[in-house]
């Protein structure tokens, strides 16, 4: 099939095409138009917003309680990107009810990574083409800037590919949230806005307020929060050791585990993605795996799935494979 350009379109329809998907991801889609990576600034004017409003600091200045809720806003948000969105709608390595999947879905939601559904069929076709060209994000076919954060604002990535979806499909409420994926980031916002006025009104020797709450609390938590993701997509691809062949570049970091709470054992996710646990060994901090062993206790999810030893111990680049385990990557999806 013949490539589309966006160019192809009248010029006021992809403007208001655009803008439209700042409300509705799926504005103007068409699933067989194949567009090219190329810049949307228009499209991307929100996301470049979001960078510009952490400027905001030189007017709000700073406060202990503003730094706090930030980072205590970054470290529950990486939790459900790492946990939710990843561990669970892109690899099913544990379940719930539908409730607490819908719950799940609203909490990574506020990461302002989109939704739940487009970031699980971006990270499934990632394991398909992991280092390959077709690859969104790989930083070895692709520029570091590109991998990082190009690819976000390129029209060939806007869409939600249903086809790596299909199990979530079914459930109208996760393509609901998925559609609309802005308002629960705008909620998240306006929420931060709401306790700066009110810790100001109740306890105003906090030395916070609204605004600043705002600009520490949603807008730099959310950048830093996203700017840490990617570094799973960039660095984590460049930097590292790697324990497996894997048939891609992933590596394995410790400061990029501490970065994302677990994600940077990314040598052991691409050889084995199947399991609830990225850190493999118990000197691998795995945060996310421990608060989802919390869940499991409170009785919220369960059959979390584990890395069997021999699995574990097999395919090491720097030793033979235990005799009758043939070296081969295990699994390269949910």
């Amino acid at each position: 099939m013949a490539e589309t350009a966006p160019t192809q379109r009248p010029l006021i329809k992809r403007l208001m095409i655009s803008i439209a998907r700042w409300f509705d991801s799926t504005a103007g889609v068409n699933p067989a138009e194949k567009l090219a990576p190329r810049f949307e600034l228009v499209r991307s004017i929100p996301f470049i917003g979001l960078h510009l409003m952490c400027l905001g600091v030189l007017w709000v200045g700073v406060s202990p309680v503003a730094v706090g809720v930030a980072a205590f806003m970054y470290f529950i948000r990486m939790f459900a990107i790492t946990g939710f969105y990843h561990r669970y709608f892109s690899h099913k390595t544990f379940k719930t009810n539908r409730f607490w999947q819908f719950v799940f879905a609203v909490w990574g939601n506020t990461a302002t990574q989109r939704g739940p559904l487009w970031w699980a069929a971006h990270h499934r076709h990632h394991h398909k083409f992991s280092d390959t060209e077709p690859d969104h994000h790989s930083p070895i076919i692709h520029t570091l800037y590109w991998s990082h954060m190009g690819w976000v604002s390129s029209a060939s990535t806007y869409a939600t590919d249903e086809q790596y979806v299909k199990d979530w499909l079914k459930f109208p409420e996760l393509r609901l949230l998925n559609r609309f994926e802005t308002v629960v980031p705008f909620l998240t916002g306006a929420a931060m806005f709401v306790l700066g006025w009110v810790l100001n009104t109740l306890w105003p020797h906090l030395g916070t307020s609204a605004m600043q709450m705002l600009i520490w609390g949603y807008f730099i938590s959310t950048v830093v929060l996203f700017h840490g993701t990617c570094t799973i997509n960039s660095l984590n691809h460049l930097m590292g050791r790697r324990r497996y062949e894997t048939g891609d570049n992933s590596r394995n970091s410790l400061l990029l585990a501490f970065v994302t709470l677990g994600e940077g054992w990314h040598n052991n996710h691409h050889y084995y993605p199947n399991t609830a646990r990225q850190g493999f060994y118990w000197w691998e901090i795995d945060i996310t795996y421990y608060g989802l062993k919390l869940l499991s206790w409170l009785g919220i999810i369960h059959d979390l799935k584990p890395v069997a030893r021999e699995v574990r111990e097999r395919n090491h680049i720097d030793k033979r494979a235990p005799a009758g385990l043939a070296p081969t990557a295990v699994g390269d999806q949910a």
